[in-house]
């Protein structure tokens, strides 16, 4: 008598049809708590750099090279470990970049100069870039087809959430021990209390088990399913011949050529225009008279503001097709630069235009994520997203730079908004350029 279920069910599709049961949706909060890790990390140096300022004696230009290595290293940690990710597995990958996190922030409280922090911060930035990489990928993998952007945005909104809620939690412990390491001993604690989280909580994902096809992978892949609430399969399915395999040469072969290319560009541009307003509005609103407490205040609203974004557009995927809502995002965003450029009298203005260029800015890059996920098969998921995220570092590190040359030539700030605002305009050009079959979840 013949089975009721196919011999060679894929359990990737049974996942991709399913309702997602609570275990699906534990992995999604698990790896948006993640991302907030990251946001807090990211940021940790910069809570902590007025102190180091002051016990050094170094000026702004020094410390802006401090600033800058942690970007560096998460763009090389985003390619490597993400290619890693896809080799050894998400779960190895996540827990080896909470370890180097949490060391590198160990490390950071026992360095004594310049040099030795700058190095310690791009050690730190290698698992920064390597958890968004893998974290990306295992939660587009949990996922069900329907919620997958959904689920992918509301990771991303882990982002600001850290930034506000480590933010918050790094200014009371500077003014309670006037000490900059306070920071990263926060840093390390939380990372080393997710350590124990990941291992017991979160499984490797389905997809990644199915392409990579360890030893005893049909074994691990039940057990998975059965977690998860899903029937198990008898048999592991047929590896496809179209299947990529695991390479950064294979994201520049075939179709995912065109997909890796444009991803690139777009994130790499639009990116620009997002970190123009992350790390230009405190010096704005205080070259406006206002005072540094009141800026970062302004910083905090575009944060809120792209949190905001993100759930909002998380929320629309599941009516909109994901790509015209990034469209849409970008296109927005460059006219809410435009309008904060045009400045404003009182702080509420500020405040409230800071807001909105944050929740289009911040809408744009969770839908670029979640086009990520889409665009990408298991096999080279976690890497191409790494190298889509760590190539358009770029764009982060550049884009602050750019908007300080013009502002230096003179330009005053509306033009600069202009000029800094296009980088969203271009990034929605280059996504004209993807198709819709590429939107499929593979």
């Amino acid at each position: 008598m013949p089975s009721s279920a196919p011999t060679h069910e894929d359990p990737r599709a049974i996942l991709a049809a399913g309702k997602m049961g609570g275990r699906q949706i534990l992995a999604v909060a698990l790896c948006t708590i993640l991302n907030a890790l990251d946001g807090f990390d990211v940021l940790s140096i910069s809570f902590a750099s007025p102190g180091i300022a002051a016990e050094w004696g170094i000026g702004r230009g020094a410390l802006g090279i401090v600033l800058s290595m942690e970007l560096i290293g998460m763009a090389v940690g985003s390619v490597v470990l993400g290619n890693v990710a896809d080799r050894i597995g998400r779960r190895k990958t996540i827990l080896g970049a909470l370890v180097v996190m949490g060391v590198g922030m160990f490390l950071a409280t026992l360095s004594t100069d310049l040099t030795t922090l700058s190095i310690y911060r791009l050690f730190t930035g290698l698992g920064i870039g390597g958890m968004l990489a893998a974290t990306n990928a295992v939660v587009a993998e949990f996922s069900n087809a329907r919620l997958k952007s959904m689920s992918v945005a509301i990771m991303a909104a882990g982002y600001p959430v850290g930034a506000i809620v480590g933010g918050s939690i790094a200014s009371a412990l500077l003014a309670s021990t006037g000490d900059w390491r306070s920071v990263f001993y926060f840093g390390i604690v939380a990372s080393a209390l997710m350590l124990p989280v990941v291992w017991f909580l979160l499984p490797e994902s389905v997809g990644y088990l199915v392409q990579a096809r360890p030893h005893g992978a049909l074994e691990k892949i039940n057990d998975t399913m059965r977690k998860l609430g899903h029937r198990t399969v008898p048999n592991l399915p047929p590896a496809s011949a179209d299947e990529p395999k695991t390479s950064v040469k294979q994201l520049f072969s075939g179709r995912l050529a065109r997909i890796t290319i444009l991803l690139t560009l777009a994130y790499f541009a639009h990116i620009m225009t997002f970190y123009f307003i992350l790390k230009w509005v405190p010096k704005i609103v205080v070259d406006m008279g206002y005072a540094p407490s009141a800026a970062g205040g302004v910083l905090v609203w575009a944060n809120v503001g792209g949190l905001i974004g993100s759930v909002v557009l998380s929320l629309l995927s599941l009516r909109i097709p994901t790509r015209t809502l990034v469209l849409g995002s970008m296109v927005l965003s460059t006219v809410a630069v435009i309008i904060f450029g045009t400045g404003a009298d009182g702080l509420t203005m500020l405040s409230l235009m800071s807001a909105l260029a944050g929740f289009f800015t911040n809408a744009g890059v969770v839908g670029l994520y979640a086009l990520i996920a889409h665009g990408f098969p298991s096999a080279v998921r976690a890497g191409g997203t790494g190298f889509v995220i760590g190539v358009g570092r770029g764009g982060a590190a550049l884009g602050p730079v750019v908007a300080g040359f013009l502002f230096e030539a003179g330009l005053g700030l509306l033009g600069v908004a202009i000029a800094m605002g296009l980088g969203s305009l271009i990034g929605a050009i280059c996504l004209l350029g993807l198709k819709q079959s590429d939107e499929a979840a593979l």
